[in-house]
């Protein structure tokens, strides 16, 4: 079962959102105060009454706590979340949000079973709040919607069975955390419930919880650590002083970095983490076969950016298998590859992004000039890369010389392997996908190993030049010497020699030519040579490789082909 659209009608500053898309990730972004954060909420409103026991009837008040639910858990508050300019002219107003479901083959059997009628994919579900009352009632037209509309209760029970939802808000406190965990172990602890022993002797419960206490504190050690490295221990444990009959809704967790102390006195990064690692915790856990739906405000509050890269990846895992809907104002956390899956929202309305220059619009970011209509940015060392590089990628594949001519696939340079991490963030930060081209050397691998840890790149998106028979091998490795020998003897004087067929990488072994011809090999003389090597390969790409060393280069053009089609793929989904 998957989530895939929500319409909001009079809920805080949104008078209506139409049908706005949701996918596996959904990025709402937006200027502040515009609706994105209303949006959530409303979702998390509507989720929370189909999922957290109220729908075992239909319609109903709202519990004597004005707008919750037994548990604690807010649903809606009418003062607060109808809109305020229409409370007056509309006393009895009713906030309304509409769900959609699609359901696969088996799905539709289960329903036709449970509930005794036919679907054809999708479940259009309509929750409305009022000042004191909900309904949730089937929201279908055409012949079987009457029919529909008569099981609402036994509809509701089918969606709630196999539905779970979470909510992180964006200030994540010592409290909310803890609601979290308390949350999380409840669900794992109850399922000893069912258990005769543990209904029959008290005095065995604590024996009974302490292997899965310890397995939540080893898996949530497991995901903490790879956002606080110098944690050495997490510790899980029922408060004893709230007694044993509630006892499996209370814990307190204590994190160990240097000094075990408990969750609630550290500080906002630590806890906005550990909510977050919690919750990865608990959609691989604990979801029991349901549909997750997770929704995250602000996932960047109080991190510092490289938890930011990593919180990043958690999320886009979590995606793969579950839905995640945030809303945010940091770059890093919008889909570059499927524009449609940003929501843009602005002037209290909403609708999916057509281009990643409509995100960057909204968002206030600036690319340079030669990046402000890319979609994929191949990242290379030198700027005499970019010009070989790009005359040699535009001469074997048309579709990358049709993207290079529209400014689709730009190549910009590092000035220097050592910048990569700090050019990749930039990049990210100004909404461009990239891919990267190295030289397969110790300051390239360096490099790579950098941003990885940092989270900036993946094996997917980045190419190292090869060459059989070398360890080392950088570009020029793969051109063929026939191309510029002539150059070489006219502008320099130097003439190739035996020491040019070494296993040296290329940059070393033309030092000793040149060394050896009395010349000086310096940095400045080796990006002269370069760039003056770099325009004769643009004059002549159909003749510059070498067949022997042209394997990484082939893959290179299959990487980047894949790279382009899935963007392009993606953005006319």
């Amino acid at each position: 079962m998957k989530l895939t659209s929500i319409t909001v009608e009079k809920y805080r500053s949104i008078t209506r959102a139409h049908r706005v898309p949701i996918s596996d990730m959904t990025v709402l972004v937006g200027p502040n105060n515009e609706g994105k954060s209303n949006i959530l909420r409303a979702l998390v409103a509507a989720m929370n009454v189909l999922t957290r026991g109220t729908t075992r009837q239909t319609h109903g008040t709202l519990p004597a706590q004005k707008g919750r639910i037994p548990g604690g858990s807010r649903i809606y508050d009418w003062d607060t979340d109808f809109p305020i300019h229409l409370q007056e002219k509309q006393p009895t107003g009713q906030s309304v949000i509409h769900l959609d479901f699609r359901l696969d083959d088996e799905e539709l059997q289960e329903f036709r079973a449970e509930v005794g009628s036919r679907l054809r994919d999708n479940l259009p579900l309509r929750i409305a709040l009022g000042p004191r009352e909900f309904s949730v009632s089937v929201h279908k037209k055409g012949p079987g919607g009457p029919a529909l509309s008569k099981k609402q209760v036994r509809i509701a029970e089918f969606v709630a069975r196999r539905l779970e939802f979470e909510h992180i808000p964006a200030v994540r406190t010592a409290e909310s955390a803890q609601q979290i965990v308390s949350a999380l172990v409840s669900r794992e602890l109850a399922r000893l419930e069912g258990n005769d022993e543990y209904a029959q002797a008290l005095r065995k419960i604590e024996a009974l919880q302490q292997p899965t206490l310890d397995q939540l504190s080893a898996s949530i050690k497991h995901t903490l650590i790879k956002f606080l490295p110098k944690v050495n221990s997490v510790t899980v444990q029922i408060a004893r002083a709230r007694g044993y009959a509630p006892m499996r809704q209370w814990c307190e967790v204590s994190v160990d970095d240097g000094t075990p102390t408990l969750l609630e006195y550290k500080g906002d990064g630590v806890q906005s983490l550990a909510a977050l690692a919690l919750m990865r915790h608990a959609a691989e856990t604990s979801a029991s076969g349901r549909q997750l739906v997770i929704a995250i405000e602000e996932p960047e509050s109080h991190l510092h950016s490289s938890a930011v890269h990593e919180i990043r990846d958690v999320l886009k895992d979590l995606s793969a298998k579950h839905q995640v809907v945030v809303t945010t104002h940091n770059p890093l956390f919008v889909d570059r590859i499927h524009p449609a899956s940003n929501i843009l929202v602005s002037q209290r309305r909403a609708r999916p992004a057509k281009s990643v220059k409509e995100i960057r619009e909204i968002l206030g970011v600036r690319a340079s000039d030669n990046l402000r209509h890319a979609e994929l940015v191949v990242v290379v060392e030198g700027d005499e890369d970019c010009q070989s590089l790009g005359a040699l990628l535009g001469h074997v594949s048309q579709s990358l010389r049709e993207a290079i001519h529209d400014q689709v696939l730009a190549l910009d340079s590092l000035n220097g392997a050592s910048n990569l991490a700090y050019k990749l963030g930039s990049l990210r930060a100004a909404v461009c996908a990239t891919h990267c081209v190295l030289d397969d050397d110790r300051s390239g691998r360096e490099a790579y190993k950098r941003a990885d840890q940092e989270g900036l790149v993946t094996l997917a998106e980045c190419n190292f030049i090869t060459c059989p028979g070398r360890s080392e091998a950088e570009l020029e490795d793969l051109f063929n010497p026939a191309v510029y020998v002539d150059l070489l003897k006219n502008r320099y004087r130097v003439a190739l020699s035996p020491e040019a067929r070494s296993s040296k990488k290329w940059s070393e072994r033309m030092g000793e030519v040149f060394k050896r011809q009395g010349k000086p090999w310096d940095d400045s003389t080796k990006r002269d040579v370069k760039a003056a090597i770099a325009a004769k390969v643009a004059e002549v790409p159909d003749a510059a490789l070498l067949d022997s060393c042209r394997a990484s280069f082939d893959a290179l053009v299959s990487a980047l082909e894949a790279r382009l089609r899935e963007i392009r793929g993606g953005s006319a989904a």
